[in-house]
């Protein structure tokens, strides 16, 4: 035992290596300046898993860690869908998440917008095909914006909400 807690001490922490702050802040800054002059106020988000095996939602979460920090940039994450302006949704949608999405889409107001992230939400990903699922978001609501990737890094997640917030979308 002695001999392991000498060998925890004496290794440099496995840690990760934050992402490059000036770029992410500027991002950050820009997705935010978009925001307000699009919306008038910050951008609110609406996360919903649709069926996913949560890879995509460990990155999400990710942009509310210390490296990323959405909140000092008002950019938020919200509880109600009655709040949110963007629906950020995630995985293949399951048959039995196909009633809830629609309802959660309904009671978004307008404007909104619908963001498939990752390949799942985009196209049903390793799912498509199964029994189980309705395929990607498109099969069961329109779809402004993809993400590709799986998952996709928080850094391309910023990157497409500053994009969908600069395209003429509404």
């Amino acid at each position: 035992m002695r001999k392991l807690i000498l060998q925890a001490l004496l290794k440099a922490p496995l840690t990760e290596r934050g992402p490059d702050d000036a770029a992410v802040e500027a991002l950050a800054q820009e997705l935010d300046a978009a925001a307000r002059a699009r919306l008038g106020r910050s951008l609110s988000i609406r996360e919903v898993d649709a069926g996913s095996c949560n890879g995509c939602e460990l990155e999400i979460h990710a942009l509310g860690n210390a490296f990323y920090d959405l909140d000092r940039f008002g950019i938020r994450f919200v509880a109600s869908p009655r709040h949110a302006d963007v629906l950020l949704v995630t995985g293949p949608v399951a048959k039995n998440m196909a009633e809830a999405l629609k309802r959660t889409y309904d009671a978004t107001p307008a404007p909104k917008w619908v963001v498939a992230a990752g390949d799942c939400a985009i196209n049903g990903g390793l799912f498509a095909g199964s029994y189980a699922v309705a395929n990607g978001v498109e099969a069961i609501l329109p779809v402004d914006l993809r993400i590709p990737g799986c998952p996709p890094t928080p850094v391309d997640l910023l990157t497409g909400l500053l994009a969908l917030l600069k395209a003429g979308n509404a």
